[in-house]
């Protein structure tokens, strides 16, 4: 190779390594700056339903006078009476009643529907009133609790549960020797933890929440949608599934989840996005059990149950997918081993590259090994500084490690694959060994090389044939 080709490969190299490093940045970058800005940036009404104790002819009139001031902004729902009207705004079917009368209409707001948005609609209704020369009168009917006072805290309450759920499976990822049986118990209970600290936190400790039990079963529900459908995103889209994931929970989930800015003060495309997504339906039910007595549940019930059960059905599929993969290795090099029953995701995602470890010098948090084992000669000996390497079914490298004083060798970061185990040392022949590495079942491996070969010379003399110098 010359060293035009040797210096254009270590560019390639170069490139690709900062690609593959700074994808996940690159995408929260654009991700924050064209969906978070666009969301936030300029906050106006769209199709807000407000009840108002009016005729239809009255409230058709006062319709034309909003559509004037905020094209699109609102729509007016006539209604017997006030009463009734309130019932509107207390049943969450409006999220505002105006009750005209007078020089002083009266407009009841839902500050538990968004701060933001009963800002908006006192602004609007006091400009309208104000041109006939009226004064608009305004009264709380359903307040947030006091330690919410500006009327946001349900987002971090939320927010907190899809954070934990996403990097607890971040972090699984890295834990050798579990099984998907064994990675969706651990959402299971690390879920219930998490919406058991969520609750008692907002409820108890902040107390930005009214408390009410059945909060719990919708925090739960939310770290299920997100840690089961991330999980099982791993096995399809191996390590671009946080890339995935990031964007359907965070970069979309927080502008479309009414929480920070309500629904109806966004754009159609987080509008449209709001009563799909798990994060804005979690913050609806929260806000209907915290301040709407329960209502208008189904919809925000049934979707975060079809995003579990979607989450356990991509997990079952990429089990299956992965079965299929490991026997058809298997078959193919006529390997007779067994085939792991429930094989584990691409541990890549966190450690890029498999690589050697030190034997029996792990600490807690450092990387378990995958693959173990002794090199010895026939008599039981060990072999220090014996070459070992591990290769994949296609010839390629995957890491390349020498024994310790005592012959032993370990290394870690293989995802599931069919793998040839190759121990040199100079004088011996070799020892090959083919197994399947699974880092839901890590693998000891010895091997035992040769009998030393004996030393000959060369015809001139010179010195012993059938010796190699150790390399480095």
């Amino acid at each position: 190779m010359t060293q035009g080709q040797t210096d254009r490969k270590r560019v390639g190299e170069t490139v690709r390594t900062l690609v593959m490093g700074l994808w996940l940045p690159a995408l929260f970058l654009v991700g924050l700056l064209f969906s978070y800005l666009p969301a936030f940036h300029h906050p106006a009404p769209h199709q807000v339903a407000i009840a108002v104790s009016a005729s239809p002819a009255a409230t058709a009139r006062l319709q034309h006078e909003l559509d004037v001031a905020a094209p699109g902004g609102f729509t007016l729902r006539p209604t017997a009476g006030a009463a009734e009207a309130r019932a509107a705004v207390l049943h969450h079917s409006a999220v505002a009643a105006y009750v005209p009368g007078g020089h002083h209409p009266l407009l009841y707001g839902a500050k538990a529907d968004g701060a933001a948005l009963e800002t908006v609609i006192r602004q609007s209704f006091a400009a309208v009133v104000g041109q006939a020369g009226d004064t608009l009168a305004f009264r709380e009917l359903v307040p947030t609790v006091p330690g919410d006072a500006s009327g946001t805290s349900l987002l971090y309450v939320v927010l907190s549960c899809v954070v934990a759920a996403y990097f607890m499976v971040i972090t699984m990822q890295r834990a050798v020797g579990f099984g998907r049986r064994a990675h969706v118990a651990t959402s299971i209970g690390w879920g219930a933890v998490v919406a058991a600290v969520a609750y008692l936190a907002a409820a108890y400790v902040v107390q930005v929440i009214p408390p009410n039990p059945l909060d719990l079963l919708y925090l739960f529900l939310l770290t299920q949608a997100v840690s089961l459908t991330a999980y099982g995103l791993v096995p399809f889209f191996g390590g671009f599934f946080p890339g995935i994931a990031i964007t359907l929970f965070v970069l979309l989930g927080v502008p479309s989840c009414g929480a920070a800015n309500p629904a109806q003060l966004v754009p159609g495309f987080f509008r449209f996005l709001h009563p799909i997504l798990p994060m804005g339906n979690a913050a609806d039910a929260l806000r209907s059990v915290s301040y709407f007595g329960n209502s208008q549940l189904l919809r925000p019930t049934a979707v975060l149950c079809a995003w579990t059960a979607g989450g356990a059905t991509l997990v079952l599929l990429g089990h299956l997918r992965q079965q299929r993969r490991l026997a058809q290795e298997a078959a193919d090099r006529t390997m007779t081993e067994y085939v792991p029953a429930l094989p584990a995701e691409d541990p890549t995602v966190m450690l890029p590259d498999p690589v050697a470890l030190a034997p029996h010098q792990h600490h807690f948090g450092d990387e378990e090994p995958i693959l173990t084992g002794r090199v010895t000669d026939p008599s039981g000996q060990p072999l220090p500084g014996t070459t070992v390497t591990v290769m994949d079914s296609h010839g390629r490298q995957l890491v390349r490690t020498r024994t310790d004083r005592n012959g032993e060798y370990a290394a870690t970061g293989f995802s599931d694959v069919a793998a040839v185990v190759i121990a040199i040392t100079p004088g011996r022949p070799a020892a090959v060994a083919q197994l399947l590495l699974d880092p839901a079942a890590p693998v000891n491996q010895d091997l035992v090389l040769g009998a030393q070969l004996p030393e000959t010379c060369e015809p001139d003399g010179s010195g012993p044939r059938g010796r190699v110098s150790p390399a480095g």
